[in-house]
Order: structure tokens, then sequence, then C-alpha cells
């Protein structure tokens, strides 16, 4: 049985390095002062993807991210690694969006790639860490959704997954189709593949051809696979009520760079009992510990 698959990615802003330029007068992410990076655990939903892809000839990986165009190089990442084919979601109206709006952008995404049989992507971003997306996007497809999971194995129409509970994991089934949400303790991704970075190292959105030189757009010719898909808002049929900001309900306030320093340290020694003590009196009254 080959499966098509859709794995949800997002490029986000390398939050280790969070500055006072963080964030724009609006409350938005201020993404162009932030390296941008794939994020980790959407990295992790990528091999599940990549597995059931081994396990299943024929199968079909494609990359859903929604982002500036330049989110494009997120799809050619997973090109990479395996997958077959990439759609950037992009959009000026699309901006600002909060985990409801993107939420509601992606699935309207999904509905409109319409073959689908499991959709995957990380438990959350980097940049939110709210985990809030994926089981939306279930809710909003009316789909089935396993959150947590660290093994996904399909058989016979049903997914079998392994997920990551507080005091240990268990497994349970489910039908196709379903979303499925990867946690970071799942395995990680494999890297790339020196054949297949040759092979989509040209890979472009059409935003990404309009720029290129004739000479570069002549390595194009007779290479569809090269062609990624780039959609709007209106491609897929996305109520602008309910997309962007005028989608967000919640807006970040602010967002401050908290830095842990030591302002002193003791010195005491192993036989001085006395001092121990003192210390872990110390340390219980400030709350430290206890």
């Amino acid at each position: 049985m080959s499966l098509n698959i859709v794995v949800l990615a997002k490029q986000v802003p390398d939050t280790r390095n969070v500055g006072k330029d963080a964030m724009k007068a609006d409350g938005t992410i201020n993404r162009a002062a932030l390296p941008a990076i794939f994020n980790p655990e959407d990295l992790n939903a990528l091999e599940q993807a990549l597995r059931l892809k081994d396990e299943h000839p024929g199968s079909k990986i494609t990359i859903l991210t929604m982002g500036l165009p330049r989110a494009a190089e997120v799809i050619r990442e997973g090109l990479y690694r395996g997958a077959d084919t990439g759609i950037v979601l992009t959009d000026r109206a699309l901006g600002g969006a909060d985990t409801l709006a993107t939420s509601y952008s992606l699935a309207a995404a999904v509905r409109h790639l319409k073959d689908f049989d499991i959709i995957i992507g990380g438990r959350q971003a980097i940049d939110g860490d709210t985990a809030q997306v994926g089981p939306q996007i279930a809710e909003k497809l009316g789909l089935p959704q396993v959150t947590y999971a660290e093994e996904v194995t399909v058989k016979d129409g049903k997914a079998t997954i392994k997920r990551r509970i507080e005091k240990g994991s268990e497994t349970v089934e489910a039908p196709l189709p379903l979303v499925v949400t990867v946690n970071g303790s799942a395995a990680p991704c494999r890297p790339r593949n020196a054949h297949l970075i040759q092979k989509f190292k040209y890979a472009v959105t059409p935003s990404e051809k309009a720029a290129l030189t004739e000479e570069q757009a002549a390595r194009l010719v007779g290479r569809d696979y090269l062609n990624l898909m780039e959609w709007s808002a209106a491609d897929v049929e996305a109520d602008p009520a309910q997309i962007g900001l005028n989608g967000s309900p919640t807006k970040v306030k602010t967002i401050v760079n908290v830095v842990f320093t030591a302002k002193e340290s003791k010195q005491l020694d192993g036989a001085d009992e006395a001092g121990i003590e003192e210390l872990i009196q110390e340390l219980i009254a400030n709350h430290t510990i206890g």
C-alpha cells in the first residue's frame, strides 16, 4: 500500500539568538533579525515520514510550509533527505498569524491538496512552544489525531503509533487519514543525501524563478521536479477574516531575553560541616531548594 504523506514543516527563527530587535512594533516576530532554521521537531516528523516511505514503496512525501517565500529553503532541505516535492503557502495576508489563524490556513491548504493519507508534523515550533497547530488542523479537517508520537507504522489502512507519555510510553491505533504530531524524543532525521543534493539543489518556487538569470532558468527546462509549488491565500480559498492578523485573537505583547548569571560564588571545605549547614539553610531561606 503506497501512501500520500504530508509533512508540516516550519522555518523558524533560531531562538538561541534572541536579542532586543527580535520583535517588531506590532508585537510580531522580526524574522529578518534572526537566523532561520528548520524547526527541530519537524525534522523528527520528516524522519517518520521517510521511514513510512521506505516501508511502502511508491509512497510520496509532500512538504507543506507557510511563511515568507524564503521558506522554500525548508522544502529543499526536505528534498535533500528524501521528500518528493513541496508547497510554500505564502501571502502578505497570512502574516502575523497566531496558532488559530495558522492552523486554519494550513488546513485550507491540505483541503486544496485533497489527496493524502497521513499528515505528520512536529509537536511544536520553537518560536511559539504552544503545540497547538497540529491538533487544531486535525479538528478543522475533522480527522483523528495522535500526539507525542515516537514511532509510526501503517498497515491495512491503520496507523500504529508509539507515543511518549508522562510516565513512559503507550501504543495506540488510529484509522487513516489522520494527523500525527511527533515528539523531539523520536528518531533524529537522517542526514542529507549527496545524490539528492545534486538532483534538487536548483529546485525553486515561482517567486525564486522570477529572479533567475537566463542561464539559471535554462537549468529547469525539462526538469519538472525542480518546480516547487507556491500557493496564496486565494489559491486555497481561505477566508480573509480568518487568516493573518485579522484571524488572530491572541497577540504577543513583548519578548524578554532573560540571561541567568552568577552574581557570587562560595567555596566550602568539604570538612566544614558548619559551613555546609549554613549554606543549606541559606538556600532553603531563598527558596533555591526545599
